[in-house]
């Protein structure tokens, strides 16, 4: 209670002497006191402050005190304070009794009594302090009662996000298994099949041309492994903020020349074609092993979801950047699962369609951004999709903003801290390109 302000006590008396006298007779540490000469002068008052007890004089020119308790109570904001009358008019005019009429909750003839009056003024400043502290209080409990409510809001979600991520653990895991499962399979076999046949001594089955299949079928399966390993561990990598990004100038044509040669063998066993658009040279600062990775998943899922139809590749060239869209004919993507697919361990896959870890698109959105870029997708159920990778133009000067941006991907949980540390690197590479 002591630490409380003091409560406020209002007295309206049209004589200053009476105003002193009654200030001096009940100035206490507790409570504050204001005077008003007038009816008018204490409405100024009352809608400046919030006060504890009224004592007002009856008899006033002008306003009286039973004019001015008619208006305190048709107020909201005053309606609630307690009002002692104070007269020096004789009991016959039965004063008394119009004040408990027009609300008063006591009423005193002068000469006052000091001892009865300190106790009056003491029994409302204690309740006023009561009330205000009783206040406080249930804005405490409001306070924790929202506090309390958020608190388990975010226990419900830290909840829920940990099972979501024990449930991706096991899923995660099983895919694992099975992604690995597959290439050792056909590396048993293929190893059982060579001992049986040396075991019978049939060199004839090792001849130069079967070790040459062999060992091409052997590469397949082991960079599918070295594939998936890598896939793993640029995950770790991007947590933690150890991805390396290493910058220099890029030839992007060649590199997509290369890139569909190399795949144009397993386009070839799905029955369906890589064509990559004629476009001039485009030359950038990049990381190119980075950018490789990025057109190698995004042309890999094309082949995947494409529906056996030719996927096609164009460059282009807008406002200081280049965009390479790699675009399918399969059966699109729902809109609800278009940033889903970014996330870590989702697949777009479903009722059977081919599966993989859901790892590559988002890595390969983490690489686009650690360039200073984006990747993003367009797609119409039925119609197929299309990804766009979009690249500033870097020249030598900018590979510190581009390792700044790379360097955010260790703060990048999805949260405000990474999201506006690359927005504040990539603002940063797109200013330098505005002078180049």
């Amino acid at each position: 209670m002591s630490l409380q302000e003091p409560s406020k006590l209002l007295i309206v008396d049209d004589l200053p002497d009476n105003l002193q006298a009654l200030e001096a007779l009940i100035r206490d540490e507790q409570h504050v006191v204001y005077r008003a000469n007038s009816g008018d002068e204490a409405l100024g008052l009352l809608l400046e402050h919030e006060f504890a007890l009224a004592i007002v004089d009856v008899q006033m020119p002008g306003m009286n005190g039973f004019e001015l308790a008619e208006l305190m109570r048709g107020t909201e904001r005053t309606r609630h304070i307690p009002i002692v009358f104070v007269s020096a008019a004789g009991r016959e005019l039965n004063y008394a009794f119009k004040g408990y009429e027009t609300g008063a909750v006591d009423f005193l003839y002068k000469p006052l009594d000091p001892d009865a009056v300190r106790s009056k003024v003491n029994v409302f400043v204690a309740l006023d302090q009561q009330r205000r502290e009783t206040r406080r209080q249930m804005a405490a409990l409001e306070r924790s009662r929202r506090e309390q409510e958020i608190l388990l809001r975010e226990l419900n979600e830290t909840q829920q996000q940990l099972q979501r991520s024990l449930r991706m653990r096991d899923e995660f895991m099983s895919l694992v298994a099975h992604e690995l499962r597959t290439p050792l399979n056909t590396l048993f076999l293929e190893a059982q099949m060579r001992t049986l046949q040396l075991k019978r001594g049939n060199l004839a089955a090792c001849s130069a041309d079967d070790l040459a299949a062999m060992v091409r079928r052997d590469e397949r399966q082991i960079k599918a492994m070295i594939r998936l390993i890598d896939d793993m561990l640029d995950i770790s990598r991007i947590r933690s903020g150890m991805l390396s990004i290493r910058p220099a100038s890029v030839e992007l044509m060649s590199l997509l020349e290369r890139v569909v040669s190399d795949l144009s063998l397993q386009a070839d066993t799905t029955g369906t074609s890589l064509i990559l658009r004629p476009h001039g040279p485009v030359t950038g600062w990049w990381d190119e092993f980075r950018i490789e990775q990025v057109i190698v998943n995004l042309l890999t899922n094309a082949l995947r979801y494409g529906g056996g139809k030719p996927v096609e590749i164009d460059v282009s060239e807008e406002e200081g950047r280049v965009r390479v869209d790699v675009r399918d004919q399969g059966k699109g993507i729902a809109p609800e699962d278009i940033e889903r697919i970014f996330e870590p361990y989702e697949r777009g896959a479903r009722n059977g369609e081919p599966k993989g870890l859901g790892l590559g698109l988002y890595i390969s959105r983490q690489l686009a951004a650690s360039h200073g870029g984006e990747l993003r997708v367009a797609s119409t159920l039925g119609e197929g999709s299309t990804f766009s990778l979009v690249l500033p133009f870097h020249g030598q000067a900018d590979a510190r903003a581009v390792s700044a941006a790379h360097a955010c991907l260790g703060r990048d949980r999805g949260g405000d801290l990474g999201q506006g540390c690359l927005r504040s690197a990539i603002a940063k590479i797109n200013r330098q390109n505005q002078f180049n």
